[in-house]
């Protein structure tokens, strides 16, 4: 009984939460509205428009959403952190902690999940190299090591995913001395 308390307690405050969320989510905006709002009495000829539109006329939400998203970039988070290590005279000295996202063309974020194994080690070669030249020496996020950084895994991308790659984000850097 000790052990199926706090299951029964997780399982009631996970519903309950839900259970709260479902209902107490605002209502969806009404389009006529909106629509009324932005005019503010003004004669509005878009007011008009959209009540002589019939209903089946209009366009649906999520072909007007994918026609926005159509041309714009995706980005894909990889699912692990980068982990370099730093090294001098044969020993750890310290740890530098990245993780990394792919800004890619419209469509094609399967492609880095698909090639993540090969992008990660083509990244890796880059970090070891920049570490071993002393990158992450010192002030390692001055603009200067950061741009040959993202330079260099900018260049692997490509390498691995072609023309589909635009840019290499680096969005969390740390370095921890062991």
């Amino acid at each position: 009984m000790k052990k199926l308390l706090p299951i029964i307690l997780l399982l009631l405050g996970g519903g309950g939460g839900i259970g709260a969320g479902y209902f107490l989510r605002p209502a969806p905006p009404d389009p006529e509205a909106e629509i009324a709002q932005a005019c503010e009495g003004e004669d509005c000829p878009a007011q008009e428009e959209a009540s002589a539109m019939p209903e089946e006329a209009a366009p649906s939400d999520e072909a007007s959403a994918e026609a926005a998203n159509e041309g714009s970039p995706e980005y894909v988070a990889l699912q692990r952190q980068m982990i370099v290590p730093i090294v001098s005279d044969d020993q750890v000295i310290s740890l530098v902690v990245m993780s990394l996202s792919i800004e890619v063309q419209a469509g094609f974020a399967n492609d880095v999940y698909d090639r993540e194994p090969k992008l990660r080690d083509a990244f890796l070669q880059v970090l070891f190299r920049h570490a071993n030249t002393g990158g992450f020496n010192g002030d390692f996020t001055s603009g200067e090591k950061m741009s040959d950084l993202r330079r260099a895994l900018n260049g692997a991308a490509a390498q691995v995913l072609g023309p589909v790659s635009i840019q290499v984000l680096v969005t969390d850097i740390l370095r921890q001395a062991t």
